[in-house]
């Protein structure tokens, strides 16, 4: 789901092991069946501190448009807000930004293509 045209080693990334990165998930009848990764990481976009990123968000097409990632988000906002942080940031592929939207994450600046992926733009909700 997150790199169709790549490998599951495409769906590693640097700080997945680290201290303040965590990894939700939404099981159904025990699958996994959408997940979410969080990562204290800055974007020199935004002002904030502390700022976490959300990356590898991705639920199984049979169990889109069922809550499952609003769920997740949901879960992990406290859990931000506890470690300090008031600004959560993804780069939202072009055909999720509906999605984001519609949870309170706002488009910051122009579309950008990011290599064998497609069309982005970086967006971002402020955690209160």
């Amino acid at each position: 789901m997150l790199r169709p045209n790549g490998t599951l080693a495409d769906c590693v990334f640097q700080g997945d092991n680290d201290e303040l990165t965590f990894h939700l998930g939404a099981f159904v009848e025990k699958k996994l069946v959408s997940v979410a990764s969080f990562y204290f990481e800055s974007s020199e976009k935004f002002p904030d501190v502390n700022q976490y990123r959300l990356r590898g968000m991705a639920t199984l097409p049979d169990h889109q448009g069922k809550g499952l990632s609003s769920a997740l988000l949901r879960t992990a906002f406290p859990m931000i807000k506890n470690n300090q942080c008031s600004l959560l940031w993804c780069n939202a592929r072009e055909k999720a930004m509906g999605f984001y939207s519609k949870v309170g994450f706002i488009p910051v600046g122009e579309h950008f293509s990011i290599p064998n992926i497609g069309k982005h733009v970086l967006m971002s909700i402020k955690i209160d």
